[in-house]
């Protein structure tokens, strides 16, 4: 049986799941949400952390950064674009 984002079991054919999801957003059945196991103030500080570490960089150096990634990404042996094809 398939698994939902969080490990949840969901139907394994389309009509199944989109009879669900219909049950679910009429309220018919409870969504059972598992906890994650990670603590919700962590997760936000973590949330703020990224922005604020956003807000204290200049534009060339998350310019720099996202070259970095890009390049991290896109760039990797036997990829197409990593030879020059397209």
């Amino acid at each position: 049986m398939p698994k939902g984002p969080r490990g949840q079991k969901r139907p394994a054919d389309v009509i199944g799941n989109a009879v669900l999801i219909a049950q679910i957003a009429t309220g018919e059945v409870e969504d059972e949400i598992e906890d994650d196991g990670k603590d919700p103030a962590a997760k936000a500080l973590g949330r703020k952390g990224g922005a604020a570490r956003a807000a204290k960089l200049t534009p060339e150096q998350r310019r720099e950064i996202a070259k970095k990634a890009a390049q991290k990404r896109w760039g990797k042996k036997g990829s197409p674009t990593a030879s020059g094809q397209k």
